[in-house]
């Protein structure tokens, strides 16, 4: 933002917003139609990926699979690459939650499936925002989700190494800007659910849509063994739900790598593994990884 100080007039009273709704998030009947195995409710914390990632290290066997953790408040909340940001209080949705992914038969899912996960939950959120704020919103590799060509939620997934022998756990955590004004966003190129005229800012049924589509899902992709081409629910497959609402994908894109290196090229679709393929200006398709990605924007002739 500007060096310009927001009027504070503008600005929402935190006590204006409501806090979440814990006899409905902690409902039982809730609970057990979505699988969660924990759900615990915090006012305040630095990260809810971090508090997790440092659970399972410390007490993998009390954290399991579908374990949720959510705040009222974040004041360090992380990003990919380490960002930093902080929202004001009870303006959004911070949550994260401990997968282990396995087979209906308690077969470990391949870790190479775990690079879907958080395109999963992008598709998870997209859906829920449908059905429960009637807001349409798209995907921006490898893990934003906009509103309107601005980004309203991102996504951070985290591999920790338990030590025990157990399966390794993803921590994957969702912050979705909900009340914000203009004022208040991290950056311009930011938004919120109030700004895109959405049906509802109630964050507790937010948080139970994502938390009821993302469970579904992540059944019927484990069920799968991870295959990110076999069908969901009945439905398209993971890989073809991704694409189709991918803004990425068929635009001319800079993606800045590790090193100070750039390519420049046609965003063509995505491989098995949920990495962007690139075609540069010589015909030769490049393997772009969302680990290794630093940034990736639109160049003047892709999308804004």
């Amino acid at each position: 933002m500007d060096a310009e100080q927001p009027d504070s007039s503008h600005r929402h009273d935190s006590r204006e917003r409501s806090a979440l709704d814990r006899d409905a998030l902690l409902a039982p009947e809730f609970l057990s139609a979505t699988g969660i195995s924990q759900l615990k409710i915090v006012d305040s914390t630095g990260s809810t990926n971090q508090d997790l990632v440092r659970a399972v290290t410390v007490e993998p066997k009390k954290w399991a699979d579908l374990a949720v953790l959510t705040a009222e408040h974040q004041t360090a909340a992380r990003g990919r690459l380490d960002r930093h940001w902080e929202s004001p209080e009870r303006s959004g949705v911070s949550v994260s939650m401990v997968l282990r992914p396995v087979t209906a038969d308690g077969m470990p899912v391949p870790t190479q499936s775990y690079s879907w996960l958080s395109l999963l939950a992008a598709v998870a959120l997209r859906e829920a925002l449908q059905e429960a704020a009637g807001i349409t919103a798209d995907i921006k590799w490898p893990n934003d989700v906009l509103v309107n060509g601005r980004k309203v939620a991102g996504i951070l997934a985290q591999l920790t190494s338990p030590g025990d022998g157990s399966v390794p756990a993803v921590i994957l955590g969702v912050g979705l800007n909900v009340s914000l004004s203009e004022d208040e966003l991290p950056v311009p190129t930011a938004t919120s659910l109030a700004l895109e005229g959405s049906t509802t800012t109630d964050r507790t049924s937010l948080l139970q849509a994502y938390l009821r589509r993302f469970a579904r899902l992540y059944r019927s992709f484990c069920n799968s063994e991870g295959d990110p081409s076999a069908g969901l629910e009945g439905g398209h497959s993971l890989h073809k739900r991704v694409e189709s609402a991918m803004v990425t994908l068929g635009r001319e894109v800079r993606a800045h790598l590790p090193g100070d290196h750039e390519l420049v090229g046609h965003a063509s679709r995505l491989d098995e593994h949920g990495s962007l393929l690139v075609v540069d200006h010589g015909g030769r398709e490049h393997v772009v990884t969302a680990g290794d990605v630093v940034h990736l924007r639109a160049t003047e002739s892709g999308y804004a």
